[in-house]
């Protein structure tokens, strides 16, 4: 079996920064500069040492450096480079990831690993066969990516050459940062496994909700608030209800934090958000994504396995046509560290409306699917 990999090696960066995203040098730079820490080439080499233990017959080709070469030494994968990027200052861009896409043509199945960004790079580029997102970005919004890199691994391994469609989304980032607009648009469909299980699917908008689906669930929400604790609110149309409910306006896509009716931090990075959650009880308020079942670990970076581990708890909200939606999947958490994913394997409160509940099951995207 051979295997093409190309990795977007600023994947990532803008997501534990509050940056919404790390399309364009700018904001990587930025990011970089706020602290923020590559992911994606761990993420990939993760994906290779699980599917090199499922496939050892493996032949990889990929690109030099931290373009896919990087990743595969890491996993102690044997490998063939086959495409080595241009020197230019800021290191690769869209162009290298398409050029690595063509380079790579011929392959029996090619990986990427990155977000939306990398996701709309290899469409342009028109790969021949079939394709597989390894998750490593801000926003994982597009049906092409398996939901973990685990999932991409299994599911490479077990590749038969059966495929279907999926989907190629990305959100507006400069958009989003000019006027707070947030728009997902479709850019086309690229072929990926047969493997429906472990695959993301493409995220789904709140538009068909019925009308006061997210005001009944925030005013529970509010209801609920412990006086003296603060409560980290993620993105999402439904937290942000809550902030209406408590007339607040908070950040779309961002993590605002609340207590006592007012709002004590806005738009808050990851060192922020642990700082607050050291000093005080706080409580992540987490809404679910659509059409994906996704609770942490997509456009929600701030909530990083240290700061999981010192909050109080979680809150997660959820209509119930969203649940209804997931015919019988489970919710999933992706924070990039297993153990901390781990923790939340079993079942979870899940407010769908005021006074109104249930349980459901919840689990680490790194476990095995079907």
């Amino acid at each position: 079996m051979i295997v093409g990999l190309i990795v977007n090696p600023v994947a990532g960066l803008g997501g534990p920064v509050a940056l919404k995203g790390s399309d364009g040098p700018d904001v990587q730079a930025r990011a970089l500069a706020l602290g923020s820490e590559p992911r994606a080439a761990a993420r990939a080499a993760a994906a290779l040492t699980a599917l090199r233990s499922r496939r050892p017959d493996v032949r990889l080709r990929t690109a030099a450096g931290p373009m896919g070469a990087d990743s595969a030494v890491a996993a102690g994968v044997p490998h063939e480079v086959v495409y080595r990027p241009r020197p230019r200052a800021g290191g690769s861009d869209a162009a290298d990831t398409r050029a690595a896409v063509r380079a790579l043509a011929g392959v029996d199945l090619l990986l990427f690993a990155g977000g939306d960004g990398t996701a709309r790079d290899v469409l342009d580029a028109r790969p021949s066969g079939a394709v597989l997102g390894i998750p490593a970005g801000v926003k994982v919004y597009s049906g092409c990516f398996a939901v973990s890199p685990f999932a991409s691994a299994t599911t490479a391994a077990g590749f038969d050459g059966a495929t279907l469609d999926a989907e190629v989304v990305d959100l507006d980032e400069e958009a989003h940062r000019a006027g707070g607009r947030v728009g997902v648009r479709l850019y086309g469909t690229l072929r990926v496994p047969a493997a429906r299980a472990r695959l993301s699917g493409r995220k789904t908008g709140s538009s068909v909700e019925p009308p006061g689906s997210a005001e009944s669930i925030a005013r529970a929400v509010v209801a609920s608030m412990r006086p003296g604790a603060a409560y980290a609110l993620g993105p999402g149309a439904t937290t942000l209800a809550v902030g209406r409910a408590l007339g607040l306006e908070l950040t779309p896509l961002g993590v605002d934090v609340v207590r006592d009716g007012a709002l004590l931090a806005s738009d808050v990075t990851e060192h922020t958000l642990l700082t607050l959650a050291m000093s005080q009880v706080t409580y992540g308020v987490l809404s679910v994504i659509g059409g994906q079942g996704f609770v942490i670990g997509r456009g929600n970076q701030q909530f990083s396995p240290r700061v999981l581990d010192r909050l109080a708890g979680i809150v997660v909200l959820a209509t119930p046509q969203k649940l209804a939606a997931l015919g019988g999947r489970p919710l999933l958490v992706d924070s990039g560290d297993t153990e901390a994913d781990a923790a939340f394997d079993g079942h979870v409160r899940v407010v769908t409306g005021h006074r109104a509940c249930v349980m459901y099951r919840i689990q680490s995207a790194s476990e095995d699917l079907p």
